[in-house]
């Protein structure tokens, strides 16, 4: 399990409406910037972090790289798709719904972030 997932952003505004919009959406609160100016969001105790490159080159996303966000249910998964298209992000891959993976029946949706680092919303559904 991680204690916490950083991403990196070319735009901090753009991040933050759409991180802001991801975790209300799920029963989170908005982000808070810390001393460094990192963005912080912290929920279920677990930490998840926009930040601009601290070598000053260009953030860019993983190519194969996922983060995934662990929801409640099919309706958190929805309601975290359409917060983040809302505020900036696109959705990617088949559309939200059940899949079949390692012998257990999941429900997911993925989304880019305006970044394009790539994101997805799960739950574990048996």
């Amino acid at each position: 399990m991680f204690s916490h997932v950083t991403v990196g952003t070319n735009d901090m505004a753009a991040s933050r409406r759409f991180y802001d919009a991801l975790f209300t959406a799920i029963g989170g609160r908005a982000g808070v910037f810390d001393d460094e100016g990192k963005l912080v969001y912290i929920k279920d105790g677990r930490m998840f972090m926009v930040i601009p490159p601290i070598d000053g080159e260009a953030a860019c996303h993983a190519n194969g790289g996922t983060i995934g966000f662990a929801l409640a249910d099919p309706q958190a998964v929805h309601a975290w798709q359409e917060a983040g298209v809302a505020h900036g992000g696109t959705a990617v891959e088949d559309p939200a719904g059940v899949r079949h993976k390692a012998g257990r029946q999941l429900y997911l949706a993925y989304l880019r972030d305006p970044d394009g680092n790539k994101l997805c919303a799960v739950h574990v559904m048996g």
